[in-house]
């Protein structure tokens, strides 16, 4: 509460949407109350809750010719701490882990804030192996049979048509690596159910289950998912699941919805993002992605459709 009063004084383009809708700190008296701000707003306006420059621009990938998304960050340091502390919370050490990442299409352009993260990681884990790959999937084939068979713990973060790609060319059979997916095909191939894709995905690196990331250029904040598609939150992060026929009114846990997400990082930008993905929340406030509204933008930093 104490954010959405920060944000409607502060963030303009904020201020004018709650006004629209006739809501204020004045009204607002509980979470359920507070407005979230459709995403698309990250494409045509410059939504910020202060004064300060802004240190760096994130931007979302999208198709030619697209209008991407661009987050306008004035303190990096609400980012750092949000990325280093969930990590921890749900892997422990940065330096236990050789991190390896697959993630091209990211590395090609600028502006990516995942790239930002996982080269943050990289660097923490203070190991010599950790490092990016963009198209030298046979390096990171040796490597990766390599450490997994010294038993070292290797996390392998992935963007998914390029973990494909690796598993055309080998088949796995991993005792002691993390095989994190971001999503994304990037047109490169068709897309795939999530129950599909982990199923080709586990059988091909040999591994039990998938991770997932849950996480976009509008947050700063990240969901995990260890296995199964569903995905837990830090503290400072929540999901509520709106009503597809009334953006305004919440649908009980268990059943679709549109995704709201409550993202105290945002603090300098807007903690309450109204995304276009579909889900669904469980009682123990874990929630599951199903894809996307129709007509939406296939966003390839996350997700699947279904």
């Amino acid at each position: 509460m104490k954010t959405f009063r920060h944000q409607y004084e502060n963030n303009l383009v904020y201020k004018q949407y709650c006004d629209l809708l006739g809501k204020n700190p004045s009204n607002v008296k509980k979470v359920l109350e507070i407005p979230f701000l459709p995403i698309q707003f990250f494409k045509s306006h410059q939504v910020v809750a202060n004064t300060d420059p802004v240190v760096t621009t994130f931007t979302s990938s999208g198709t030619t010719g697209s209008i991407t998304s661009k987050h306008l960050v004035t303190d990096l340091n609400f980012y750092e701490e949000s990325f280093r502390t969930t990590f921890r919370q749900f892997y422990g050490n940065i330096e236990d882990y050789v991190v390896l990442a697959l993630l091209p299409s990211y590395l090609e352009r600028d502006g990516s804030s995942l790239i930002y993260m996982v080269n943050d990681l990289i660097e923490a884990s203070n190991q010599p192996e950790s490092g990016f790959y963009l198209n030298n999937y046979d390096d990171l084939i040796q490597t990766l049979i390599r450490l997994d068979k010294e038993g070292q713990n290797v996390l392998l973060i992935g963007v998914t048509y390029a973990l494909l790609d690796v598993l055309e060319k080998q088949q796995f059979d991993l005792k002691n690596s993390i095989i994190m997916e971001t999503g994304g095909m990037k047109g490169r191939r068709k897309e795939m159910i999530r129950e599909e894709l982990h199923q080709v995905l586990t059988q091909g690196f040999g591994v039990p289950v998938i991770h997932s990331e849950y996480g976009m250029t509008e947050l700063l904040s990240q969901a995990y998912s260890l296995g199964n598609g569903i995905f837990e939150c830090p503290p400072y992060m929540e999901v509520l699941m709106r009503d597809p026929e009334d953006p305004f009114t919440y649908v009980a846990d268990g059943k679709t919805g549109g995704i709201n997400v409550i993202d105290l990082g945002n603090y300098n930008s807007c903690s309450f993002i109204a995304t276009q993905d579909l889900g669904k929340k469980y009682p123990n406030h874990s929630f599951e992605v199903l894809g996307r509204f129709d007509n939406s933008d296939i966003r390839g930093c996350n997700l699947m459709v279904y």
